[in-house]
């Protein structure tokens, strides 16, 4: 893991490989999979036809840009892995409601209640106020551009094998939390435990818009198991320790605040942060490994 950190990182790489790197393998795998549940669940599957076109065409477009070097590949194979886990993100509801036909949120909500003898996003109302409330909705909705910050600033830097590595990272990161929504699918206490609420949430500004656009990008996914707002916070934190102590101290006082947030807002149930934690513990340990081993030589 040093070695790969602390190696010569800037030097100049090959624009014209055609050799499927690491992060190829990955989201390769994943379509296929996609496809073999698609086919799986066809009758059961909304929109199961354009989903399969969408993601044979998604896997032709990279072996494309790999196998044919054009003015376009070396950005879009560097950035790719970003915009294609989004919209794996979109097609993860669908297949949730056609492979599982019931949530886990019942379950999740009575774990919390035996570890803390209470549901924590009803027992945190004794301390609610508008400004924590908007100033909690302003982290959680940074998560996006805080995991996106350090892939930019290593690009900029020119730090090829270290942006490519950390692309690397949490695309895997983004990939193994939808394995957890299908296994196990929940919403959330926020629809859970409405009816145990004694107050909405109020914030001061921006909290109605800034929560009403989340809700509109997130549709009706079942998206809390495990907690990717932990998971990839915790790995960006991780990573940001490659751009300098300063960096690394911002997302370390960072980092805490969304994993509050994320029961505070009601989004999560705390047995989602830990199962969060522990994916990015195992990602953290396991993948620079994983990178090696599906890396061709001499990348």
């Amino acid at each position: 893991m040093a070695d790969l950190l602390n190696a010569p990182l800037e030097m100049p790489l090959n624009t014209a490989d055609t050799r499927f790197w690491a992060v190829d393998k990955v989201i390769l795998g994943y379509f296929a999979c996609a496809v073999v549940v698609i086919f799986a669940w066809w009758n059961q599957m909304e929109d199961a036809l354009p989903l399969l076109a969408a993601n044979l065409i998604g896997g032709a477009v990279i072996v494309y840009q790999i196998k044919r070097p054009n003015p376009t590949s070396w950005l879009f194979r560097n950035w790719y892995p970003l915009p294609y886990v989004a919209s794996c993100y979109k097609e993860m509801a669908i297949f949730i409601r056609a492979v599982r036909h019931s949530d886990s949120d019942q379950w999740l909500a009575n774990l919390d209640f035996q570890i803390w003898g209470a549901n924590p996003c009803v027992w945190l109302e004794r301390v609610h106020s508008p400004a924590l409330t908007e100033f909690l909705q302003v982290v959680y909705t940074l998560f996006v551009p805080a995991v996106l910050y350090i892939a930019w600033r290593l690009w900029r830097e020119g730090r090829t094998r270290d942006f490519q590595f950390y692309a690397f990272l949490i695309a895997l990161g983004f990939l193994a939390s939808y394995m957890g929504y299908i296994v196990v699918p929940a919403r959330g206490p926020r629809f859970l435990l409405k009816h145990l609420q004694h107050f909405p949430l109020q914030g001061m500004w921006l909290f109605q818009s800034m929560q009403g656009a989340l809700d509109k990008l997130e549709s009706a996914h079942y998206d809390c198991f495990p907690s990717g707002h932990t998971e990839l916070t915790i790995l960006a934190w991780w990573g940001s320790r490659m751009l300098g102590k300063r960096l690394y101290r911002i997302y370390f006082a960072y980092t805490p605040c969304i994993i509050f947030a994320t029961v505070y807002l009601r989004y999560h149930y705390t047995v989602d942060l830990l199962a969060g934690m522990l994916t990015a513990a195992v990602l953290i340990v396991t993948a620079p490994v994983l990178y090696q081993k599906l890396s061709p030589k001499g990348l």
